[in-house]
C-alpha cells in the first residue's frame, strides 16, 4: 500500500457509521466523490474546512480527528499508534494551526451574513407593514368613527358601513394577487377542486350556489369556496 493511501482508513470509518462506498459517503456529507480522493491521499492541508467539517460530521468523528488521521502521516503508523517525527509533527502542527486559522473566518462570516440577513429582514418588514398600512388607510381612520356612529345610533343602515372595510380589502387583495373564487349566491358549476361542499351532495358539473367565496393566488389554491346544491 503506497505510504499515502488511506483508503483502509477510511473504509474502516465508514464501516462503523454503516456507509458502504464512497459515493454513499459523498451523498451522506454533501461533497464530491475528488474531495474524498484527496481525503484518501492525505492531502488534508489542500482541502478546505467546511469540506473537511461535512466529512467529520458525515463520519461522526471530531474535525481534529479526521485531520489527525487523514495527515500527511503513514496510515501503517496511524493504525500502529507509533509516535510521529518531529517533522511530521511540525507539519502536522502547522495544518491544524491554518484549519483553525479558517475555521475562524468561517465563523466570522457566518457571523456577519446572519447579521445582515437579520437586518435585511427587518427592513422588508418594515416595508411590509408601510404598504399594508397604506392600502388600508382608509379603514383605519374612518372604521372607528363609522363604529362609533353604529353604537350610538342601532337604526343606522349597515350598507353604509360596508365599503369602509369592502373596499380596503379588495385593494388589499388586489395588490397580493388574491383572487376571489366566485361570489356569493352565484349559482356554477360544481368543481370539488375549487368548491367545499357545506351539505347535500353534488356532482362535477351540476350547479351548486355558493354560500362562502374562496381564494387563489395565481395558480395556488388559498381557500376553496363553500358551496351547497342550487
Amino acid at each position: 500500500m503506497p505510504n499515502n493511501d488511506f483508503t483502509h482508513l477510511l473504509q474502516d470509518l465508514m464501516q462503523q457509521v454503516g456507509i458502504l462506498s464512497f459515493k454513499a459517503l459523498s451523498r451522506a456529507a454533501g461533497v464530491s466523490e475528488r474531495q474524498i480522493l484527496r481525503l484518501r491521499q492525505g492531502k488534508v492541508e489542500q482541502m478546505r474546512v467546511d469540506i473537511l467539517l461535512k466529512l467529520s460530521q458525515a463520519l461522526q468523528i471530531e474535525l481534529d480527528e479526521l485531520i489527525v488521521t487523514f495527515s500527511a502521516i503513514s496510515p501503517t503508523s496511524q493504525l500502529e499508534k507509533i509516535k510521529p517525527e518531529k517533522q511530521q509533527q511540525s507539519v502536522l502542527k502547522n495544518t491544524e494551526q491554518e484549519l483553525l486559522r479558517q475555521i475562524a473566518d468561517l465563523q466570522q462570516e457566518y457571523e456577519r451574513s446572519q447579521l445582515a440577513l437579520e437586518q435585511q429582514r427587518e427592513l422588508l418588514q418594515q416595508e411590509f407593514q408601510q404598504t399594508s398600512l397604506q392600502l388600508l388607510e382608509s379603514l383605519l381612520l374612518q372604521w372607528p368613527t363609522a363604529a362609533q356612529k353604529a353604537q350610538e345610533n342601532p337604526q343606522l343602515a349597515a350598507i353604509k358601513i360596508v365599503p369602509l372595510v369592502q373596499k380596503p380589502l379588495e385593494k388589499l387583495l388586489q395588490a397580493w394577487g388574491v383572487e376571489a373564487i366566485a361570489s356569493v349566491g352565484a349559482e356554477i358549476p360544481y368543481d370539488p377542486q375549487w368548491h367545499q361542499l357545506m351539505e347535500g351532495s353534488a356532482q362535477p358539473g351540476g350547479i351548486v350556489k355558493v354560500r362562502y367565496v374562496g381564494y387563489c393566488q395565481g395558480e395556488k389554491l388559498l381557500y376553496r369556496a363553500k358551496v351547497s346544491p342550487a
